[in-house]
């Protein structure tokens, strides 16, 4: 995934400057009269009234924003209709602090507009709004109308349907069906003010003073507490993210497993980071599940332990280097092996030409000295300045670290950023032709991406070889909450060209020796399910280790209250046939709101 610190930050400066410029304007301006809450949202996700200026529109003032980019304030009807399709609140767009108060009983003559957070390009759907309004208070201190209570009774079981082809498939023009689809269910109470109640975190709160919850304490509940993610057919429609409209110092740091207490409650609104979210004028209380961070077990004499790690852009300017090298020995036991992502340069962002890592290695290595670890020998290969994808600057690429006490690395010279390794036969066993060495550095495929770094292990006189990926991020697909249904996944183009090219290289060593001890490993940016893992498994050359865990242990990453798998360790046949390997991924990180990765380490002991 993209850096969610850069990603997050330029859109919203984009929000900043264009919250009423996104604004998506559907029809001919016109001038509607009489018109109340639920006749501007209708009965489609797009207002009848897009583009047209309404008058007088009654309702009760529910919530107040008086803080960001998209300041204003919520209204609902209190005498609702009978149309459980159309929603009885609506967001009325200031720009300034409003000037309201909850309880505010006001008419609002603007005009109808649909604002898409991210801008149309990103495939989100747009959020009904009032903008340049002029507000009139008719009375004050009222009762705001009680909220709609969302439990795992009133959310759909189905998703979402499926988007209109004559339409490139969004599901805009389509009527509501609250009863039958969750993404219907949410958008018929948009801007209207909900409560949940007692709610179970299923990801961690992020600095930026966000959590997901989930509504249905049994939807594919993991054994630690979230909700995991298992197939593109099987979604999760209990997730929904909760911010809070008071001070981000008061919003609880919450880990996964954790509950909130009693009720939240506040309007429901529509983000570019998740989609549907309870924006809480009432928090409920943190009770804490009393996660913890997990402990694999040490590797015996005769195991070889062969670990990935994404350290998440590690530089040497970074504060978290002592708590990596505490997860490497003590959570992850002092793996034999580990391939580390994410290791950035000297300098980390600063794009000066820089492109030696020796200082950002050298210092992990030394904490994990300290730690009480083995002093790890390293391999890796410089990429070319700023052809690798990341941040800008950093020049991410993948190492090999290695235990020399337990683990010898084969060296043959030749390898650097744009020569090839290749596979020869030598008194019939496969042997690299350059160690480490790139996989076809200049292929299209890797593109401003990683390319996967190749190398030659011994372990007690048998050869292992190492593959270090990390494939093209899932940046710039559409959300799950697009208005496109299915979202278009346009990142899985480059990633398959990868794993084809990866699985190719595989073959390569299986057609000289069929017995090879072949792993691949590293950030593959997809799930175990994908096309992605089936393209790198191809016919039999390589099998995802993870699924050797229950399906509710399958995950190394939680994202907008999905747990789902992104890392990987794939095994060659002569690996899996042994049936003597163990596949754990430890959670240390994902799951907590003070991660020092977004990304869960994962080990694989196996006897080669």
């Amino acid at each position: 995934m993209p850096s969610r610190s850069s990603a997050r930050l330029a859109a919203l400066t984009v929000a900043a400057v264009c919250s009423a410029a996104s604004a998506v304007v559907l029809t001919s301006p016109a001038h509607a009269d009489s018109v109340r809450i639920h006749d501007i949202q209708g009965t489609t996700r797009i207002s009848p009234f897009a583009g047209q200026k309404v008058t007088d529109v009654p309702g009760v003032v529910t919530a107040t924003r008086t803080y960001g980019s998209s300041r204003g304030f919520w209204i609902q009807d209190p005498s609702p209709d009978d149309n459980p399709a159309t929603s009885e609140g609506v967001f009325v767009f200031t720009s300034s602090t409003p000037k309201v108060a909850v309880g505010d009983s006001v008419t609002v003559t603007g005009t109808v507009s649909e604002y898409v957070p991210g801008g149309a390009s990103s495939g989100n759907q747009s959020l009904t709004e009032i903008t340049k309004p002029t507000i009139t208070t008719v009375s004050t201190g009222n009762a705001v109308p009680a909220p709609v209570v969302i439990d795992e009774d009133s959310v759909p079981d189905a998703y979402t349907p499926e988007g209109d082809t004559a339409a490139a498939g969004s599901v805009n023009g389509l009527t509501l069906d609250p009863s039958t689809y969750a993404l219907d269910y949410y958008e018929s109470l948009e801007g209207m003010n909900v409560q949940v109640e007692d709610t179970r975190v299923v990801t961690a709160t992020d600095p930026y003073s966000e959590l997901w919850v989930t509504v249905k304490p049994w939807e594919h509940r993991s054994h630690r507490g979230g909700t995991v993610y298992g197939s593109y057919d099987s979604q999760n429609t209990g997730r929904l993210q909760i911010q809070s409209l008071g001070s981000t110092a008061d919003f609880p740091k919450a880990n996964v497993g954790d509950t909130l207490e009693g009720t939240t409650t506040g309007p429901l609104d529509f983000n570019q980071y998740g989609g549907y979210t309870l924006v809480a004028s009432k928090l409920g209380t943190l009770h804490s599940g009393g996660l913890e961070r997990e402990t694999t077990r040490k590797q015996s004499s005769r195991e070889l332990a062969v670990a990935t790690y994404n350290v998440e852009n590690l530089d040497p300017s970074d504060a978290t280097f002592d708590k990596h090298a505490a997860a490497i020995v003590n959570n992850l036991q002092s793996p034999d092996i580990v391939s580390l992502e994410e290791i950035q340069d000297n300098n980390g962002a600063t794009d000066d030409g820089t492109v030696d890592a020796n200082q950002t290695v050298n210092k992990l290595i030394d904490a994990i000295v300290a730690a009480g670890g083995p002093k790890y020998d390293w391999r890796s290969i410089n990429p070319v300045n700023d052809q690798d994808g990341g941040e800008p600057g950093g020049n991410i690429r993948q190492v090999f670290l290695f235990n020399p006490e337990r683990v010898s690395f084969v060296d043959r010279a030749g390898g650097d950023s744009t020569t090839a390794v290749g596979v020869t036969k030598v008194d019939g066993k496969a042997q690299l032709t350059v160690s480490p060495g790139r996989i076809d550095p200049t292929n299209a495929a890797w593109t401003s991406s990683r390319k996967p770094l190749a190398g030659e292990f011994v372990f007690r006189g048998k050869t292992v070889f190492v593959i270090a990926n990390h494939l093209n991020s899932k940046g710039g697909d559409q959300g799950l909450t697009s208005q496109y249904q299915p979202p278009v996944r346009s990142s899985e183009i480059q990633r398959h060209a990868q794993a084809t090219e990866v699985n190719a290289f595989v073959k390569d060593i299986l057609s000289v020796q069929k017995n090879a001890d072949v792993i691949a490993l590293g950030d593959m940016n997809d799930f175990e399910f994908s096309e992605t893992a089936k393209i790198l498994e191809g016919d039999g050359e390589l099998w995802s280790a993870i699924k050797s865990l229950p399906k509710s242990e399958r995950y190394t990453y939680d994202y907008q209250g999905n747990e789902q798998v992104l890392d990987q360790i794939l095994v060659s046949p002569a690996i899996r046939r042994g049936c003597d390997f163990e596949y754990d991924s430890v959670h240390v990180n994902s799951e907590f709101n003070d991660q020092i990765s977004d990304h869960d380490p994962q080990v694989l002991r196996f006897r080669p």
